[in-house]
Formats: C-alpha cells, structure tokens, sequence
C-alpha cells in the first residue's frame, strides 16, 4: 500500500460526518529540519570546518575550532513553543573511523544553556549507537540511555542511518535495511522542554567526545518516521531526505570520467557563480553553474562538462498582445480534440470572447453574450464538451443565471444547452466523484448579504442536466478547488467577505457518505483563489489572500500588502499545516507549472493600495528552502494567470481588470 494510501486511511479515520478537525499548531514545522544546514557554511569557509569528498560525495568534518560553528538555539526551529515533538525521527548520513575501545563521539546534542545537563543526544562507540534523553517524573530528573548494539558502522564507508522514536518504541534502520526495534521500560518524554536549549553538531559543547568522521546529512523530521520516504533506494548508503546546499553536488570515482583526475578521497574546490577564467592558475578545479545547474571541470584552458546542464526556465519574453472586448476577470486554456487549442475570456462587459490557437497566436473565434462573466470552465461529461460561464450581474430583464454551453461538432461552435440560476457568481468548479459529474458555483451575494448558500449540482445522466444535490454556506465566495488524495475528494471554498469583514475563514471539505462535510478551515484575508498542486508525493495547497478589511477600523493603504500561504498536507497532523507565508499585492491567482524538471508558482498581484500598476512574481521551488522569488512580471491589476502548452513551446497568459488587454508570454528555455 503505498504512502498516499495510508494517509488516505488515516484521513478517514478522522472525520466523521457532520464533524471537522481542528488545526493543530505545532511547535516546529512538521516539513523535514536540515539541521546540519542551519550550521553548515554556505561557502566552505567557516574556520573550523572543512569540506571532503569521499567515495564519490561530499560530507564537512569538523575540528575543536568548530564548537561554536556547529550549533545553534533550539528558538531557531522550535518557533512555536518549547516542547520537543515526542514522536520524531532523525536521518543521518556519515562516515566514520574506527575508534579504539570504549570512545564514544557525538553525532548530536541537545543541552541546556544555563545547567549544561544534556536533555538529547546521539552518540557512538565502536560497538553501539547510544540515544540519551532527559527523563522526568515524581522521582527527580536522570538520564536515560537506549542502546542498539552492533550497527557496523566502523568500516570507513558511508552509511544512512534512521533513528525513529514514538511512544516508548525507537527504532533503527540502516541503510534501509532490516529495522531493529526496542520496546523501552522509559517511553520518551511527551514534555521534554527545549526551552532556552542550544543544538551543537558533532559535540556535546566540549572537545570531549568530539565527532571526528564525515557527516552529509542531519535532518529532524517532526511526527514521523522517515523510513517510508527514503527506503527503497538503490543507493542506501547514501539516501537522502535532505542535506545542505553546499554538499548536494555528487562527482565520479576517477573510473567514472577519464577527465576526472583528483584522488578519490580529496579535498575539492568548486567556484559557484558566474563563469570563471580557465587557465594554469584554475586547471582541474570545477565550475558549477547554478544558474544552468551544470558541473564544468577546467582543462587546459577550457571548462570541459561533467554533468550536463538541464532544460531550465530562462524566464519569458513577450509573445502576443491580446486586445479584449473588455477588461478581462478569468481566463480558461483547454483543447478540443481534433479541433484545437482555445481561451476563453470572460470580460466585464456584454460580450465575452473564445480565442483559438492560429498559426503561433490567439484570433478571436466565437463571441457569446454574457453579464459581466468572472470566469469560465470547460470539462467533458463522455464524448460531450461543455463551457459553463459564471455570471456576476443580471441580464437587461433583471434576471439572473449563469449558463452551461455545448460544443457542437456540425457547427463548430458553442451552442447555449443549460441556464442556472446563481448570485453573483465568481466561480465554477466541475469535478467527478465515484463516476459522478459534478458543478460547484461560488455565489458571492445576493443583494448586500454575502452569507449565502454556494450550490453544488449534480448530472442527471437521464435528464442529461445538472440538477441541485447540496448547499454549502459560504461568505462571498470567491473561488472552488477539487482535489483528490487516493480515493479521497476534497473540495476547497474561498470565502473572501461576510458584510463586516475579510477576515473569515475559508474551509475545507471532504466527501464522505454520498455529500461534502467540513474537514479544516483555514484563517484568511479575502481569500480569492486556491490552488493545489503536487510536487513529487508531497500535495500542497495555496490560498490567494487579497485585503486585510474591517469596517469598524479604519482602511490603510497597506491593507492589500499582505501574506498568501501556502499550506502542505501532514501525514502526522493529519490536516494541511502551514509551510510558508509570501508577502503578496491583493493576490487574486496563483497557477503553478513546471520547466524539465524544475517547480514555479506566479502570483496575479492586482493592488498595492495606491497603484493597480504592480508587478507579478514568479515564485521557484527550492528544496527545503520552500518557494523564492526569481522573476517580475509588469502587469496592470492582475486577474488571472494559466500555463500551457503547444507544440513551439510552453506559455503564460494573464487578464486585466483595468484594461482591455492581455498578454500572452512564451516561457524562455535553455
């Protein structure tokens, strides 16, 4: 059963109908903690500390010089209180000498600043690895040591090791081999306070015990074991959940490239940066191009490739200027099969406009009448294709509808098929469950009440229509996102307004028993937009906050100058936990997208509250280091932004609120 499915089970097992779970806050980030990362040097040039490859990898090895280097205060990860997690796991990837009889060294450690008592650690000897931890009850304090005998590490050859540790059980797994578990009479403490407390790497704050081996990776990872993640791995000893920057670069043995000359276990230089001079001075040292992600070796006096640069986003240019009817609200890119690749504008004004793909450019195709459309969404039902229009104002005869239109394959166009009565609507989701077509509209208000019942309608494969089948209560609804997680169906509402205020939570649901039933909510600030998105197994889900507004205090400009989130789904907290907050200009639109084998986010920013002139960003996905600015992009109030591709490249369109123009932008590679 892979991972997914037992999150899946999990999740069932916590919401029962008419129930929703409440958030937990944690005292770390539940993501995997690089501690050797808060340590290590970003240049290799912290004294005290030096950088060795070995049997193909890097790792740092450390020197009585490194004492205070090689830690930090446990207030730097333990942000939101001082209780160290009691179900954790701890990753290490090392190399280590034989050491005489009866040594012990330090891996890790956990002391206390003002008592110098050691509440963690992990140490070896030559025959057993050690963990230690405070333990306190009625009796008074004392140290409790739990030992697994004979874990060979005392060969002079890497090994990862992964020390999990839950309720009164530690286990050790090494290089993905068979587990060796403990069932302890002293459970690890539930309350083991950190509290004022320092890291220290390779010590216990002495040279004592002092680590004199290679470690490569040191990561805590909160509330779970990390075995499932890093096992099975065709390279065991040297799996990785996450190592610092500086050592991610792996090069051959000499047998590996002719050209690579240095001795197998050698100290390397590598010049990151833009291209260096290749001359006597610089012969067989190594450039690597972060911006390529490519290795060059210098020989002679040209830099000779090791490890070839990936297809990766150059950023865009400007590919087309797409005059509107009006100013553009939502876009939707989909193909028809056979037919082509279309876009269709939904524009403030009477008419909206689909665009097919022409020649390398958008020419308008097909105008459909509508009432101030805020967005569109296309989705097949079999062989039939449909378009459903959300529309935010009523018709010249006071009546108001959204409508559901059908793709006629004799006329070549999109043909009116369903009318749906709606308020306000911003928003249209359509998603199956269990082999079941649904549509969900987002009713902002009707009239000035903005807490109002959203509709989800289902298909009537014998009326062939979309009939009511569930009401949600929703305020000022802006936006749906379905999602799945194995046989589980989420759907994600975003509430932006209740009549007093935009700060009202938006909601999560799960379907369970034949309907939608709250599963999490989630503090927002006018929520416009959610976007869930995957990046390997991790699912993540972003919200789009837009304005910071209570009537009863008064408005500041900054108030649209805010944080968007992003939140990532927890195996352990069984909910989505917050992974990053990005300051944002009343976000309306996230989208994500990738580039070969890199992960982008752009944000539609639309106001700053002086100026609707603000610049978009594209967002890049870092490691461990979670989502970093790489890229403005001039735009004028922001509305939406979708990716796709065709056969001469991938592209990025967006829409304008405030002009009658969109811009379609061709993503540069190299």
């Amino acid at each position: 059963m892979s991972a997914l499915l037992m999150l899946c089970v999990v999740l069932l097992s916590l919401v029962t109908p008419g129930q929703a779970t409440q958030p937990w806050e944690p005292c770390t980030e539940l993501r995997p903690l690089d501690i050797l990362a808060e340590v290590a040097p970003s240049d290799g040039a912290t004294s005290g500390i030096r950088m060795v490859q070995t049997g193909g990898a890097r790792g740092l090895q450390l020197s009585a010089a490194a004492l205070h280097a090689m830690s930090f205060p446990s207030s730097r990860i333990f942000f939101g209180c001082d209780l160290f997690p009691e179900e954790f796991s701890i990753v290490v990837t090392l190399k280590v000498p034989n050491l005489p009889p009866k040594k012990n060294e330090y891996l890790l450690t956990v002391v206390a600043e003002e008592s110098d008592s050691l509440l963690l650690g992990l140490r070896y000897s030559p025959t057993q690895l050690h963990f230690l931890f405070l333990h306190e009850d009625a009796a008074g304090a004392w140290q409790t040591r739990v030992s697994f005998r004979n874990p060979a590490l005392m060969d002079n050859q890497w090994h990862t090791l992964v020390l999990a540790v839950s309720t009164g059980f530690f286990s050790l797994t090494t290089d993905c081999g068979l587990p060796v578990d403990i069932m302890a009479d002293v459970p690890f403490p539930a309350t083991l306070s950190v509290g004022g407390a320092r890291f220290f790497i390779g010590s216990r704050r002495r040279n004592k015990g002092l680590f004199t081996g290679l470690v490569r990776q040191l990561v805590l990872l909160p509330g779970a074991d990390a075995t499932p993640r890093l096992c099975p791995n065709k390279n065991a000893p040297l799996a990785v959940l996450s190592i610092p920057r500086i050592l991610q670069t792996l090069t051959g043995k000499p047998e590996d490239n002719e050209v690579l000359t240095y001795p197998y276990e050698t100290n390397m230089r590598v010049t990151l940066g833009p291209q260096p001079p290749c001359t006597k001075v610089e012969d067989a040292q190594f450039w690597f191009d972060a911006g390529r992600k490519g290795l060059y070796l210098c020989v002679g006096s040209k830099w000779v490739s090791v490890l070839a640069a990936k297809e990766r986003l150059d950023y865009v240019e400007e590919h087309q200027n797409l005059f509107t009817n009006a100013e553009t609200l939502g876009i939707e890119v989909f193909r028809i099969p056979q037919v082509g690749l279309f876009v269709a504008m939904a524009n403030r004004k009477t008419t909206s406009t689909i665009y097919k793909w022409t020649d390398g450019k958008f020419v308008s195709y097909q105008n459909i009448r509508t009432h101030q459309a805020q967005a569109w969404r296309h989705f097949t039902i079999e062989k039939k294709i449909f378009l459903v229009v959300a529309n935010f104002e009523p018709n010249e005869k006071g009546q108001e509808f959204s409508v559901i239109y059908k793709w006629s394959h004799r006329k070549l166009k999109f043909t009116p098929y369903q009318r749906i009565a709606t308020h306000s609507a911003r928003d249209w989701e359509a998603f199956v469950v269990n082999g079941e077509h649904f549509l969900a509209v987002a009713n902002h208000r009707e009239g000035d009440n903005h807490n109002i019942n959203s509709v989800i309608y289902k298909w009537n494969p014998v009326t062939r229509l979309f009939e009511a089948n569930q009401t949600i209560a929703t305020s000022g609804a802006y936006d749906w996102e379905f999602f799945t997680v194995g046989p589980y169906s989420f759907l994600a509402v975003a509430n932006t307004f209740n009549g007093t205020s935009t700060k009202v939570p938006s909601h999560l649901y799960i379907w369970l028993v034949g309907s939608f039933q709250l599963f999490q909510s989630f503090p927002t600030f006018g929520a416009a937009d959610w976007e869930v998105f995957h990046i390997g197994e991790r699912i993540f889900l972003a919200v789009a906050n837009s304005h910071s507004y209570d009537v009863e205090l008064q408005v500041q400009n900054d108030s649209y100058v805010i944080n968007s989130v992003i939140y990532e789904l927890n195996v352990t907290a069984q909910a989505f936990i917050k992974f990053q907050d990005i300051p944002t200009c009343s976000a309306l639109d996230w989208e994500f997208f990738s580039v070969g084998e890199d992960y982008f986010l752009v944000v539609a920013n639309s106001f700053d509250g002086n100026t609707f002139s603000v610049n978009s960003i594209i967002y890049r996905w870092q490691g461990y280091e979670g989502f970093v600015a790489v890229h403005s992009l001039p735009t004028i109030g922001c509305r939406d932004w979708e990716a796709f591709n065709t056969t001469a490249g991938a592209y990025l369109i967006y829409s304008s609120a405030k002009e009658p123009l969109s811009r379609v932008l061709r993503l540069r590679t190299h």
